[in-house]
């Protein structure tokens, strides 16, 4: 669907909401379609265009661009080089031949490598390079790893907007230009976070404090609405990124034939009874964007799992592998289930959770199906849980 838009004087959104998109890279649930945001400024001497879309939606890209009449692009510029944000590149490249690509120096390479664009046609800006547009000022900020390594955003000085491409986004298809509903945009910002930030907090930090430096009267992503209160999503990173963990307790986990049911149910029943907040993601069907959503805040992670052939379940195994990739500031880790004649189940999910930096809390592993002292291990587990976040 095209959605041609107002922000400000001369400044329209551009892009392409996609209300039925449902998987994002193959891999990533998208329960509330997506938006592919892209911006056209007319200057007074120049014009630009910040981003396009998916290949596939270049067409609507022009159609729009058409309706406003849009005759010259100066300069198209790419914050980002995946091919959501880049994908429409050669089209307007092809419509508008006066156009320019800037990006980084790491955005050209990847550019000419991805999309197989011309040498001459694409032009490397630094970090702090600013362009004037005969009556604004654009200025390019080096944001990288939000979330891969060439990544900018593009400040527009005089309206102290900035367009952040994924930084700050949300897989949120909406006919809202602007956040209305804050707590619909939260949930659908911190998923994005989540499943496609998270890995790199440690360089977002960083980010932040470079953003943070910026006079903001609005923050214009490449996924979902336009942020008019930058501290209302500013704030919410803060938190996610470096913020402390909460007294909350996330328990993945499966089971083949009860065993390790009954016991996660007997711990999830005890953390209940001790006020501590815990939710169970039950493997065998769960939409793991949540799952990835609830290791954003949460001070513990307790894997359950059978024994199959020796190792963990497949779907722990996965789980276990998605939560180590995340890198969530999870700090303390432990595992609960069953086993038939033996195997290497906890060594298997222990080494899968080698880049987390925590705290393992002995392990609760049952011969078959739990008996007395198995749920009395679950007692010692609960109390060095409730000790360590109570």
């Amino acid at each position: 669907m095209m959605a041609i838009r107002k922000l400000v004087k001369d400044i329209h959104s551009v892009g392409v909401i996609d209300w039925d998109r449902h998987l994002f890279d193959e891999l990533i649930p998208l329960p509330g379609g997506t938006s592919y945001n892209a911006y056209f400024i007319e200057g007074k001497e120049i014009n630009v265009l910040i981003d396009t879309v998916e290949e596939h939606y270049g067409e609507k890209l022009l159609d729009n661009l058409a309706e406003l009449n849009v005759e010259r692009i100066d300069y198209v510029i790419s914050n980002h080089s995946e091919q959501d944000h880049s994908g429409a590149i050669p089209a307007v490249l092809d419509s508008y031949p006066e156009a320019t690509v800037l990006t980084t120096k790491k955005g050209k390479d990847m550019l000419e490598k991805l999309l197989h664009l011309d040498d001459d046609r694409v032009e490397v800006v630094a970090d702090g390079d600013t362009l004037s547009l005969g009556d604004r000022t654009l200025r390019f900020i080096e944001t990288p790893w939000v979330h891969w390594p060439e990544t900018m955003s593009t400040y527009l000085v005089e309206d102290e907007i900035l367009f952040s491409c994924d930084f700050f986004g949300s897989h949120f298809a909406t006919s809202d230009l602007f956040v209305e509903d804050k707590d619909e945009v939260y949930k659908a910002a911190k998923r994005y976070y989540a499943q496609i930030m998270m890995p790199f907090r440690k360089i977002i930090t960083k980010n932040l404090d470079k953003v943070e430096e910026l006079e903001l009267d609005m923050i214009a992503p490449s996924h979902g609405p336009v942020y008019q209160e930058p501290d209302f999503i500013f704030d919410a990173y803060r938190d996610w990124v470096d913020g402390p963990v909460k007294p909350e307790v996330v328990v993945p986990y499966i089971s083949m034939h009860g065993s390790t049911g009954e016991l996660v149910d007997y711990f999830v029943d005890s953390l209940m009874e001790k006020g501590i907040k815990v939710t169970p993601f039950n493997l065998r069907d769960v939409e793991l964007g949540q799952l990835a959503m609830a290791l954003v805040d949460a001070a513990v992670v307790v894997v359950g799992s059978p024994t199959v052939l020796t190792a963990a379940h497949p779907n722990v195994s996965y789980a276990v592998s998605l939560a180590n990739a995340l890198n969530p500031k999870v700090e303390y880790a432990s595992i609960i289930g069953s086993e038939g004649w033996g195997g290497k189940m906890v060594d298997d999910i222990v080494g899968s959770l080698g880049k987390l930096d925590l705290e393992l809390f002995d392990p609760v592993i049952s011969k078959g199906k739990g008996l007395e002292d198995d749920f009395a291990e679950v007692d010692r587990l609960v109390a060095e849980i409730e000790k360590a976040i109570g």
